[in-house]
């Protein structure tokens, strides 16, 4: 049986192999889905993690900082200090924009912290951290800057001083982080055109005044908390929400909202497309070893006339469509590996999906083959003779 599935092969091995690479590209685009949706629940841990924080105070009745707007007082973060168990609160404003890097656009998360406290980057895998309260920042390096480099935002402009890796927002945008003086300006605070504007709608002096007063600036997205030892999560939110005016949430609860909810909706999308091209991929296996199995039909009864049982035969076919299957996965396993880091947003790539999708397109191309193989075994035996 082995045999002759083997010599069948070798006889056409140049057609055989390169349908088993075109195949495998199609399984390399679904390994590749798979990696992108991993990717981005990767990006959402990594984002949870890297704020270094155990609880995100945030505006009653939101989901922010990351999934909705978010706005409250700085010195809310002073007054969570004086909470049994909270061992440091750092304020943090997130904004998301485009900025100029030359002649090309990047899309960043601008992040504004405290310096030493919960939001600020745990390590750098070069320069210094930030050192001055304004006008200095620190990239994460897939934002594309270098040491040194000066990144104009809005009205100023900031010098990197240290970078960063794996930094990212839930939507993998690389994050730029400044003092938080420098980011409630960029974020709150209103620029000259805006209070001339409004200066002319209104005449009247007090609302300019109000409009332009330092405290529209006093506003974080977000309180970043960080518990003493042996506290529970859980029992210290419990504390906080007695104020009524906050939101609270902990670690497991923020990493719900942005997997489960922010990427809820991506996840079901990737997972239709993974639908659409397995089903996709099984067909052209059933249809390429049904047109193989028939450009052999009169083999096929020549081997039943010899003698061959319809098992030798199933067998045959199965090898064949099992052979095309592996070569597929090789090619588009290989191809998946080359061209993830090519993407504009992490695609993570792990051993387990790749041992899952082994097993199915093996277990795709063996019931792909039964068509091939119900067509062989109606073939009759005397159509060797003579036709």
């Amino acid at each position: 049986m082995i045999n002759l599935a083997g010599r069948d092969i070798l006889h056409n091995w140049g057609k055989f192999v390169m349908t088993g690479a075109g195949l495998g590209l199609l399984i390399g685009v679904t390994l590749t889905m798979a990696g992108v949706y991993r990717g981005m629940v990767d990006d959402a841990q990594a984002l949870i993690v890297n704020s270094g924080a155990d609880l995100w105070v945030v505006q009653k009745d939101t989901l922010g900082p990351y999934a909705e707007p978010s706005a409250l007082h700085d010195d809310v973060a002073r007054d969570l200090l004086l909470q049994p168990g909270v061992m440091a609160a750092g304020n943090a404003a997130y904004l998301t924009m485009q900025i100029q890097q030359g002649k090309r656009e990047v899309r960043i998360m601008l992040v504004g912290i405290e310096a030493g406290k919960p939001g600020t980057p745990a390590y750098l895998v070069a320069g210094r951290p930030i050192t001055q309260s304004h006008y200095e920042a620190l990239a994460d390096i897939k934002s594309g800057f270098s040491l040194g480099e000066r990144i104009r935002i809005r009205r100023h402009e900031y010098t990197v001083t240290g970078l960063t890796r794996r930094m990212v927002s839930s939507s993998g945008d690389p994050m730029i982080f400044v003092p938080l003086k420098d980011a409630q300006e960029v974020q709150f605070l209103k620029d000259n055109d805006a209070l001339l504007n409004e200066r002319i709608r209104t005449n009247s002096a007090q609302r300019t005044l109000d409009a332009s007063s330092p405290s529209s600036s006093q506003m974080v997205n977000a309180v970043l908390v960080q518990l003493k030892p042996g506290f529970s999560d859980e029992s210290v939110a419990a504390g906080i929400r007695r104020w009524k005016h906050v939101q609270i949430y902990t670690r497991a609860q923020m990493e719900e909202i942005l997997v489960a909810r922010l990427i809820a909706t991506s996840a079901k999308q990737i997972f239709m497309f993974l639908v659409i091209l397995s089903i996709v991929s099984a067909a052209i296996v059933a249809f390429i070893i049904y047109t193989m199995t028939m450009n052999k039909i009169r083999e096929i009864a020549v081997l039943k006339l010899v003698g061959a049982s319809n098992q030798t035969i199933s067998g045959m076919i199965l090898q064949q469509a099992l052979g095309l299957g592996l070569i597929g996965f090789v090619v588009g396993k290989t191809a998946a590996t080359f061209w993830a880091p090519l993407f504009p947003k992490y695609v993570l790539l792990i051993p387990g999906d790749a041992l899952r999708g082994f097993f199915l397109v093996m277990l795709m191309c063996a019931l792909a083959s039964s068509f091939a193989i119900r067509a062989a075994l109606r073939v009759d035996p005397s159509s060797a003779i003579g036709g």
